[in-house]
């Protein structure tokens, strides 16, 4: 029963960070169905924002959380503006390649500035643990602040789109572009607000990672960026509740799998359940099909 307890504990302070970078990918898509991989190149970003505010210039963890967020939201609204509004109207697999050169320009241009060597986090925060009830299992008081945060962030962000004009503008822009427009939505400021929130989710997903991994480098933002899109695809990319749970769930497999003693195929099982979902629900989860009429 520890043992269980345990895992279930870490699998969900993990799969809490695979939501919030899952969230950033499935906006994107809802918006502009465009799959984003320059995603997990941002949070790296964010990593070492976070990382040069708390270790260097003394931040402590909330103003350099905050200021992360802002500046990886910022950084996402450049490039959409830069690099994927001149192919929007062009083929997908334009602005796929687009995209993975985004992802490369950024992974290499971090590598020239600071070095390809990892980078320890300062502790911001406190290494105590928590008694989970009489199960014998415990929990970091990092776990809690990661995972307080992501369900902070993401009541927000569905606060954001539900209830906000923004978030209306979102969502109508997500059923039907050209009828959006029609209504005098603007096209061009709703996408830019969708990339900032994404962005900057991201960012905040980064700071996190840091902390509970603790060391940083150029290259870190590729794998976990990939399992937050397995995560989105397997929930039911494009919906925000699907991102979630796939997030969580994936986490929770993946923790699992570790605590069996099958540590090095536990990526392998994560693309093996992608592939068993897309077979039997190719929309996800929780997704849906919808027809179109003609």
């Amino acid at each position: 029963m520890e043992q269980i307890v345990q895992q279930m504990i870490n699998g969900v302070s993990l799969g809490s960070i695979y939501a919030l970078i899952a969230l950033g990918y499935t906006m994107v898509y809802g918006i502009i169905n465009l799959i984003n991989f320059a995603h997990g190149d941002v949070l790296m970003v964010g990593a070492y924002i976070g990382f040069a505010l708390t270790g260097i210039f003394g931040f402590s963890f909330l103003p350099a959380l905050v200021i992360s967020m802002v500046a990886c939201g910022l950084l996402g609204v450049v490039i959409e503006k830069v690099a994927y509004k001149p192919l929007r109207g062009g083929s997908r697999i334009s602005a796929l390649i687009t995209a993975i050169a985004v992802s490369l320009f950024l992974q290499y241009g971090m590598m020239y500035f600071v070095g390809p060597e990892s980078r320890t986090y300062k502790d911001v925060l406190p290494a105590t643990q928590l008694k989970v009830f009489n199960t014998g299992a415990v929990i970091d008081i990092k776990s809690l602040y990661i995972i307080g945060i992501t369900v902070l962030l993401m009541v927000l962000l569905m606060y954001i789109t539900n209830r906000t004009k923004v978030g209306k503008s979102m969502r109508a822009l997500s059923q039907d572009k050209d009828a959006a427009e029609l209504m005098g939505i603007n096209v061009n400021k709703t996408i830019s607000y969708t990339f900032f929130l994404g962005s900057a989710l991201a960012g905040a997903a980064g700071v996190l990672i840091g902390i509970y991994y603790s060391t940083i480098n150029p290259l870190m933002g590729a794998t976990p960026g990939l399992k937050a899109f397995v995560s989105a695809v397997i929930g039911g990319i494009g919906i925000i509740p699907g991102a979630v749970f796939g997030g969580f769930f994936l986490g929770l497999v993946e923790t699992l799998v570790s605590a069996a003693g099958y540590s090095l195929v536990k990526d392998a099982v994560a693309f093996l359940i992608l592939i068993l979902v897309l077979l039997v629900k190719p929309t996800g989860l929780m997704g849906y099909n919808s027809a179109e009429k003609v």
